[in-house]
C-alpha cells in the first residue's frame, strides 16, 4: 500500500487536512475526496482546460498537478460561493448566451475570472487568455462579449440588466445555465452510485488482429480486482447490438476489427486498480491485413470486414459494401450542356471531441436494468437493451443526464451492453468512464469521397448533376448507412436541377465505426456540389453569388423531383449573407471572398409526446423525452409554456432524461426538438386550456364554448387573468392538479427513400473574406458570416449561439481537423495533444450571424429546426475565398497550411537528362 501524505489545504476558503497518496492528482483530490465535481476531467494532459482552478492565485490545470504539490496552498474552484469576480463572469456568461452544454464552463470561468482580476478583458487579451480552454460547442464569440460585459459590470459602467422577458421571441436566459456556471450540474462522471465497481477496457494497438490467447494471471490477483471478462466468459454466441444492424459484438469476437475495439474488460474496486490490472492483461495476437481506405475496401481481393454470416440474406454480404442507394430524375446522357466541370473531393475522418468523454453506469439485476448514460436517444437505448437482455421495456430504466456535448456521437448505445453484462456477473453496479483517447476510438464522422460531373449552360444555368459518393463508415453499421442515405439524397443541394443521378455507397472498413455527426452527411456533400458551383463560376466568368441566385430553388420549387419542395425564401438568406460580408464592396489587396449554400433535411418520421402538470399553486411541470445537450431545449420548452399560461419561467420546471417519468420521444437529432417536441408541448398546453375553460364554465355557470383564452390569460367576467393565477386562486382551494398531454407524429411513408418527407429543410448560407500567407499557406479569416432560415426565432440569443457554435465546428473540419492512421490502421493523433480543434485564437477577426424569419415552418409560431445549418457549407465557402485570394483550387479537406502551401507551390518538373 502506498504510504499517505498529510495534505493541508484551503479550498474555496475552507481548510482541509487529509492523508493522500503521493501520486494523487489535485483534480482527483477535489473530485473524489472533497466532492467538488465542478472541475471536470477530459483530456488528462492539460490541453482542454476543463479542470482549471487557481492555486495561490495562479491558473493551474488540476489534472497535471499532484495534490501533495498543493500542500499549504489556497485553491479556488468554480464552486466558490463568495467570490465577487467569479460571480461577475458567471452572470456575464449567462446573460450573453456563452453557456451551451456547460461541461467546459467551470474551467472556462476560472480562466475568465483570472482575466477579470488582471483587468485583461479586451478581445485580444481574451483570445489569448482563454485559448487554453476548449469549448467544442463553439461559444467563443459569446465569451468575448461576456468579458466585455463583465468588465462593464465591475467598473459600474452599466446597470445589471433585468432578466429577459420570459416569452417566445425573447432572448430568455438559458434554463439550467446557473448550474452549469457554478459547477453544480451533474454530468455522468459526477454521479455517485453506492457500491459501484470501476471498469477498464483492454485493447490492442492495431486495427485488425486475430486474438490467439488472453492471459489474465498477472492481473486477476491484484488488490481490488473483482473480475476480468473476455469473450469466453460471455454468453455464446457473443451478443450483438446496433441501432439498425445487430452486427456489433459487446467484446471482440475472435478478432478485432478496428483500433480500440475492446478484447477484455477489468472490474475493480477503484478506477486506479482497474487501470493497473488492465495494463497487466497480456494478449497474444496475430496482426491481420486491414482495409482502412475506400480503395482498399473495394479492391477485388480485399479481406471482408464482416463475416458473411453476420449479414445473412444481404446481397452485399460477400463484399465490403454495407448498402447502396440511387436517386435519379431526368436523363443525364441526353442532357446538353455548354460546360461540364468535373472534380473529385475528399472529406476526412474527424472526431466529435465532446469535452465530456463517454461514460456509462449500469446496475443490472436478473430481472431489470437501471442504466445511466448521457445518450441522446434514451428510449432507443431502452429498446435495444430490452431486446438484448430479453426484458420488457418496463424493466429497463434509462436515466440520461444532460450530455456534456454530443453532436451525434452520443445518439446510440456504445458500451452500455458490456457494462450491463459485467454488472450481472459480479452482482454490483458498474461504471465505465472512457478517456478522451478511448472516446476518439469509439465514434467519428464518416469519411467521404465524391466524384462529380456538373453541366451548365453558357449563362450559368444548371443542366445536370452526376454524383458518385462513397462513405467510409467503419467496422460496424451503427447509424452510418442512414447518414449516407440522407446526406446523398440531397446531393444536388438547394438548386433546381433538371437532370440528376446520385449513386451512393456505405463502405465497411477496419476503422472506428462512424455514426451521426452534426450535419448528418450534408457537410460532405456540400463540400463537393458547392465546390463544383465555384469551379463553374470561375470558368464561366460569373460571380459566385450570382450563379447561386440564378439556380437556387425558390419556395415551392422541387429540389428532389416530386418530393418535398423548397419551404423557404432561401434567396433572402443568400442576399443577407452577402450584405453582412459587404460582398459588393471593393476587395482589399490580397484578399478573397467566398460564399456557399446548403440544405439538410429535417426529421422525416417520428413521434414526440409531452405531459404537462399544472399544479394547485400555479407552478408547472413539463415532461419531455428530449435530451438537452447544449441546444437549450429546456429554455425553449419553458418559453412555450410561459406564453401559454402567462407564467414566469421560474415557476416552470422541465423534466427530461428519465424513461420512467417522461413520455416517449423518438430521438434528439435532426434539429427536430423545437418542431416535434415543441408542437407536442403546445398541444399539451391546448389540452390544459380546454380543461381550464371547463373549470371556468363550471365556476361561473357559463357555456364552455363562450370561455375565451388568449395570450396565456383566461377572460373572466371581471377581466383577463393569467391562467397560472386563476389556477392558484381556484384550484388551490381544492388541491389536486390538471394534467395535459400532447403529441406530434409524422408517420412513415411507404417506399420513400428516407422513410418519409422532411418536416422542414434547414437552410444556410455561409460567406468568408480571407487573406492567405503565400510563404506558409496559413489562412487568416478576416470575416465569417452565417445566415439561417429559421422560420421563427423562439429565442434569438439561442439561435445565434447555436449558429456560432456550428460555424466554429465547421471551421474546425475545414482548416485543421482530421484523424491520421498509421501503418497498422491505428489512430496516430488520439487525444487533445495531437488532434486540434479551434480555440479562441483560431476565431475569425469578425463572426456575424443573421436570421431570416418568415414564420413559415411547421413548428410552434412557424419555427423550423436550427443548430446544424451553420456547419453545412463552411468548407466550400472558405475554399472559394482561398481560391479567389490565391488562384489555388483545393479539393481535399482540411485546408491546412501545408496543403494550401503545396497547392501554391506545386512540384516543378524535373529536367530531362
Amino acid at each position: 500500500m502506498t504510504e499517505g501524505h498529510l495534505l493541508r489545504i484551503s479550498v474555496n476558503g475552507r481548510d482541509h487536512a487529509q492523508s493522500v497518496p503521493p501520486n494523487l492528482s489535485l483534480l482527483d483530490f477535489l473530485r473524489d475526496h472533497l466532492g467538488l465535481t465542478g472541475s471536470k476531467e477530459c483530456c488528462a494532459v492539460g490541453e482542454c482546460g476543463a479542470c482549471t482552478v487557481t492555486v495561490n492565485g495562479e491558473i493551474v490545470n488540476a489534472c497535471l498537478m499532484l495534490a501533495v504539490e498543493a500542500d499549504g496552498a489556497d485553491v479556488v474552484t468554480a464552486e466558490a460561493e463568495d467570490d465577487a469576480e467569479l460571480k461577475l463572469v458567471q452572470d456575464a456568461f449567462l446573460e450573453t448566451g456563452s453557456i451551451q452544454c456547460g461541461f467546459c464552463i467551470p474551467g472556462m470561468l476560472m480562466s475568465a475570472r483570472q482575466l477579470l482580476r488582471e483587468g485583461q478583458c479586451d478581445e485580444t487579451a481574451v483570445r489569448e487568455g482563454l485559448s487554453g480552454n476548449l469549448c467544442r460547442c463553439g461559444g467563443y464569440n459569446r465569451m468575448f462579449e461576456a468579458m466585455r460585459r463583465a468588465a462593464q459590470l465591475r467598473d459600474a459602467e452599466t446597470e445589471k440588466s433585468d432578466p429577459s422577458p420570459k416569452m417566445v421571441g425573447a432572448s430568455a436566459v438559458r434554463s439550467g445555465g446557473r448550474e452549469r456556471a457554478d459547477g453544480s450540474q451533474k454530468f455522468l462522471a459526477d454521479i455517485e452510485i453506492g457500491n459501484v465497481a470501476h471498469l477498464k477496457l483492454v485493447t490492442l494497438p492495431v486495427a485488425r488482429a486475430r486474438i490467439d490467447a488472453i492471459d489474465v494471471d498477472d492481473a486477476v490477483g491484484m488488490p481490488g480486482v473483482l473480475d476480468i471478462v473476455t469473450a469466453a466468459e460471455l454468453p455464446q454466441p457473443i451478443p450483438r447490438f446496433g441501432p439498425v444492424y445487430r452486427d456489433r459484438p459487446v467484446l471482440a469476437d475472435g478478432e478485432t476489427r478496428f483500433h480500440g475495439e475492446p478484447v477484455a474488460v477489468v472490474a475493480a474496486e477503484t478506477k486506479e486498480a482497474a487501470e493497473s490490472a488492465a495494463a497487466r492483461v497480456r494478449v497474444a495476437y496475430t496482426e491481420l491485413s486491414a482495409v482502412c481506405s475506400i480503395d482498399d475496401a473495394l479492391a477485388p481481393d480485399a479481406p471482408l470486414v464482416q463475416e458473411p454470416q453476420i449479414r445473412a440474406g444481404d446481397p452485399h454480404a460477400r463484399s465490403n459494401i454495407l448498402n447502396q442507394r440511387q436517386t435519379a430524375w431526368g436523363t443525364i446522357e441526353g442532357a446538353d450542356a455548354d460546360l461540364v466541370v468535373e472534380g473529385t473531393y475528399t472529406f476526412p475522418m474527424v472526431t466529435h471531441f465532446a469535452i465530456e468523454p463517454h461514460g456509462f453506469i449500469v446496475d443490472a439485476q436478473p430481472d431489470r436494468l437501471k442504466i445511466w448514460s448521457p445518450v441522446q436517444h434514451p428510449f432507443l437505448l431502452q429498446k435495444i437493451m430490452a431486446e438484448l437482455f430479453d426484458l420488457p421495456l418496463s424493466q429497463v430504466h434509462v436515466i440520461a443526464p444532460d450530455p456534456g456535448g454530443a453532436f451525434g456521437g452520443k445518439q446510440n448505445p456504445k458500451f452500455e451492453p458490456l457494462v450491463a453484462l459485467v454488472s450481472r456477473r459480479i452482482g454490483r453496479p458498474c461504471r465505465l468512464v472512457l478517456t478522451l483517447e478511448e472516446t476518439f476510438q469509439a465514434v467519428r464522422r464518416t469519411a467521404t469521397r465524391m466524384r462529380m460531373r456538373t453541366g451548365f449552360t453558357s449563362s450559368g444555368d444548371l443542366v445536370f448533376q452526376d454524383i458518385e459518393a462513397d462513405y467510409l463508415i467503419g467496422a460496424y453499421g451503427d447509424i452510418a448507412e442512414r447518414v449516407m442515405a440522407k446526406g446523398s439524397y440531397l446531393g444536388c443541394g438547394p438548386y433546381r436541377t433538371p437532370n440528376a443521378r446520385i449513386n451512393a455507397r456505405a463502405i465497411l472498413s477496419n476503422t472506428t465505426p462512424a455514426t451521426a455527426f452534426r450535419g448528418f452527411g450534408t457537410p460532405q456533400m456540400s463540400w463537393a456540389y458547392e465546390s463544383q458551383m465555384d469551379k463553374a463560376a470561375r470558368q464561366l466568368g460569373i460571380d459566385g453569388l450570382q450563379i447561386r441566385l440564378r439556380n437556387l430553388a425558390r419556395k415551392g420549387d422541387d429540389v428532389v423531383k416530386g418530393d418535398f419542395p423548397a419551404d423557404g425564401h432561401w434567396e433572402q438568406s443568400l442576399l443577407k449573407a452577402a450584405d453582412l460580408l459587404d460582398w459588393e464592396s471593393e476587395l482589399p489587396p490580397g484578399r478573397g471572398r467566398g460564399i456557399a449554400v446548403a440544405i439538410k433535411a429535417g426529421a422525416t418520421t417520428g413521434l414526440s409526446n409531452s405531459t404537462i402538470r399544472l399544479l394547485a399553486d400555479g407552478s408547472i411541470f413539463v415532461y419531455a423525452g428530449t435530451s438537452d445537450m447544449g441546444q437549450g431545449a429546456r429554455t425553449i420548452f419553458a418559453q412555450l409554456v410561459a406564453d401559454a399560461f402567462a407564467a414566469p419561467m421560474d415557476r416552470i420546471s422541465v423534466v427530461m432524461g428519465d424513461t420512467s417519468s417522461v413520455p416517449f420521444d423518438l430521438q434528439t437529432s435532426a434539429s427536430r426538438s423545437t418542431v416535434f417536441m415543441g408542437n407536442a408541448i403546445s398541444r399539451a398546453c391546448e389540452d390544459l386550456h380546454r380543461q381550464v375553460a371547463e373549470m371556468v364554465a363550471d365556476i361561473h355557470n357559463v357555456e364552455v364554448d363562450s370561455v375565451v383564452i388568449s395570450n396565456g390569460n383566461v377572460h373572466l367576467p371581471s377581466g383577463p387573468l393569467p391562467i397560472h393565477e386563476f389556477i392558484k386562486a381556484e384550484l388551490g382551494r381544492w388541491g389536486g392538479e390538471l394534467i395535459g398531454t400532447g403529441r406530434m407524429r409524422k408517420p412513415n411513408v411507404k417506399d420513400h427513400p428516407l422513410g418519409g418527407t422532411p418536416a422542414f429543410f434547414e437552410f444556410n448560407c455561409t460567406a468568408f473574406e480571407v487573406s492567405v500567407d503565400r510563404d506558409t499557406g496559413e489562412i487568416e479569416i478576416c470575416k465569417h458570416v452565417t445566415v439561417g432560415d429559421v422560420g421563427k426565432a423562439l429565442n434569438p440569443l439561442q439561435v445565434e449561439m447555436q449558429d456560432e457554435g456550428a460555424a466554429i465546428m465547421g471551421l474546425g473540419h475545414s482548416i485543421m481537423e482530421h484523424l491520421v492512421l498509421g501503418e497498422h490502421g491505428e489512430i496516430r493523433n488520439l487525444g487533445a495533444l495531437d488532434y486540434r480543434i479551434p480555440t479562441t485564437k483560431d476565431m475569425p477577426g469578425s463572426l456575424k450571424t443573421g436570421i431570416v424569419e418568415n414564420e413559415d415552418g411547421p413548428g410552434p409560431y412557424g419555427s423550423k429546426g436550427v443548430s446544424e445549418g451553420a456547419i453545412l457549407c463552411t468548407a466550400p465557402a472558405l475554399a472559394a475565398a482561398v481560391a479567389q485570394a490565391t488562384g489555388a483550387e483545393i479539393c481535399d479537406l482540411p485546408l491546412t497550411p501545408e496543403r494550401v502551401w503545396r497547392a501554391l507551390n506545386p512540384p516543378r518538373p524535373q529536367p530531362q537528362v
